[in-house]
């Protein structure tokens, strides 16, 4: 049963979740990627909304990059209706003809992985070729076993990609690591091994290095890397903190207290009631839940900072809210800040105890989850949402 509520003052507006997106942080990201692939051209990955950073703001800070790569057509058009000039290669390629004509009049780069996207442009190579021409990456299964024709098939289809004429350019070779992420394990040297003799026999430019091949294998450092999450401040690697090299995290995910409760020995907390206090004690209350994106079978125990100390969540994630151990911050209040996320607590260390990787957690925030954009100074900037 609970005792009296505190007197504290309401908490003020806007006390719902917010994801602050810094975009130095963003930069000097950035620079960790040139700093040890500094031969290679970086592709700049912005897919899925900037891995929820918002793809407007992250396209503006990471000028410096060579290009941007997207999973898909639309958001590469997406781009473009932002007034996005630079090459973006589309890694997925296109998906049928539609596309195929829309990347072409945007001026996109497109992967080819497989020989009916080839077949199709063959039946469409005869048209007024556009200016400049297309340009294909073509990519080979090198071991991930997803997309790409297999080593065997590479010379043939590049061929046919070259026999085109000259409304499509063959630009160059790539390939995805399937556990970089593991930097003993042995697939990784095999993939770049086979990927650097294919891209040496075709002449070709090879692009091998995603975030965990640009960190810890040097072989994956070639023509052009396609870094992702590290750009955000999250490790690919297994088990290794974003700081042990040199990362900042961008995204920092906070709300507010909305309520603080004394309750008594005894007590039960949320659905289920499956935490009950044991002894008197001070929970919060924050205004975030699985509606926001923040994940509902978060255990018990998972951190949050209050104050710059850490407090524990208690009981069942609920759609909008969650509640937390208050008793290391006695002196909490409603209104206070809680960070679930981001500046002082690792998303990795979030993600290991859910059950899931940094990646996730920073897609899955949903759309009533306002981005902030700062740059450096703390200053809110414009224009980080999705086009």
């Amino acid at each position: 049963m609970a005792m009296a509520t505190t007197s504290e003052p309401a908490a003020p507006s806007g006390a719902g979740p917010q994801a602050r997106i810094d975009l130095a942080a963003l930069r000097h990201n950035l620079g960790v990627v040139r700093g040890h692939a500094p031969s290679s051209r970086v592709w700049a990955v912005i897919k899925a909304d900037a891995y929820g950073h918002g793809v407007g703001a992250a396209a503006a800070a990471l000028a410096d990059a060579d290009g941007f790569a997207l999973a898909r057509v639309p958001e590469a058009l997406a781009l473009r209706r932002l007034g996005v000039d630079k090459p973006l290669l589309v890694m997925e390629g296109f998906a049928d003809a539609d596309e195929l004509d829309a990347a072409a009049a945007a001026g996109l780069t497109l992967a080819v992985h497989d020989a009916w996207q080839i077949a199709l442009l063959e039946a469409r190579a005869g048209g007024r070729p556009p200016d400049p021409p297309l340009a294909l990456w073509l990519k080979v299964d090198t071991g991930m076993g997803r997309l790409g024709v297999l080593p065997e098939e590479t010379s043939a289809a590049a061929g046919r990609l070259r026999g085109l004429g000259p409304s499509l350019r063959l630009a160059g070779l790539m390939t995805h690591l399937a556990n970089a992420d593991d930097p003993a394990h042995p697939l990784t040297a095999a993939q770049c091994g086979n990927a650097r003799r294919l891209a040496g026999e075709l002449g070709l430019p090879l692009s091998i290095g995603n975030s965990a091949g640009i960190l810890a294998h040097p072989a994956a450092r070639t023509d052009w890397v396609r870094p992702g999450i590290m750009l955000y401040g999250g490790s690919p690697m297994t088990n290794e903190a974003a700081v042990a090299r040199g990362l900042r995290p961008v995204m920092t995910l906070t709300s507010r207290l909305i309520a603080v409760r004394r309750l008594e020995r005894g007590a039960a907390v949320g659905y289920g009631s499956t935490f009950v206090c044991p002894e008197a004690m001070i929970v919060g209350v924050v205004a975030i839940g699985y509606a926001d994106g923040y994940p509902r079978h978060a255990p018990g125990g998972t951190p949050v900072l209050v104050r710059g100390r850490r407090a524990a969540l208690i009981g069942r994630v609920s759609m909008d809210m969650i509640a937390i151990d208050l008793r290391g911050v006695p002196e909490a209040a409603p209104g206070d800040p809680v960070t679930l996320w981001g500046e002082g607590l690792p998303v990795e260390e979030i993600a290991a105890l859910v059950g899931t990787i940094n990646y996730e957690l920073l897609c899955r925030l949903s759309p009533r989850v306002r981005l902030v954009h700062v740059d450096g100074s703390g200053d809110t900037v414009a224009g980080g949402g999705t086009p």
